[in-house]
């Protein structure tokens, strides 16, 4: 079975919105939303593609930018791999040199656009948050030592009122 390296970039605009494109007539799932990029050439690195696939579509000069996900996808002729990039710097305006139209999206609204199969992990990758807290693992309450408290403490204290009155009613 044949398979198919394609790079993509998520880009992001100052307002956090992300670029889509739409797939245009004539090729495999024309209409669907996907994020911006192509197929790599054979000994191409996936930053150089991406480079060149987003300077060929959309007109800009991108700086490749961290690695988001990478996802297999297995379509009935062929064998997909998806390696997507942020891309959040890149000089020109983004239009859409093959006739396809583009969108900026809020991330909260991508699930609503309709992609191919690839593309969805992607946009679940994205609506992940981009770090967790993370906790200790609670103590068993038996394992914890009971804190002192002015009735368990040995040596009363001095400007406790009942200490003093019963010191008051010894003497």
């Amino acid at each position: 079975m044949k398979v198919v390296d394609v790079v993509a970039a998520v880009i992001t605009d100052a307002r956090g919105r992300i670029l889509l494109a739409r797939r245009t007539e004539g090729r495999d799932l024309a209409g669907l939303w996907e994020f911006p990029g192509g197929k790599r050439e054979p000994g191409e690195t996936p930053e150089a593609a991406l480079v060149r696939e987003l300077h060929e579509e959309l007109g800009i000069v991108a700086q490749v930018g961290a690695h988001l996900i990478t996802v297999p996808q297995r379509y009935p002729d062929k064998r997909l791999r998806l390696d997507v990039r942020h891309v959040s710097r890149w000089t020109g305006l983004p239009r859409g040199r093959e006739g396809q139209a583009l969108a900026w999206v809020p991330p909260h609204k991508l699930a609503s656009y309709a992609m191919p199969p690839a593309d969805i992990p992607v946009v679940a990758a994205l609506l992940q948050p981009d770090r967790y807290a993370i906790t200790p693992t609670p103590t068993p309450a038996a394992a914890v030592a009971p804190v002192a408290t002015p009735a368990t403490l040995a040596v009363p204290a001095p400007d406790n009122p009942a200490t003093l009155v019963a010191s008051a009613r010894a003497t």
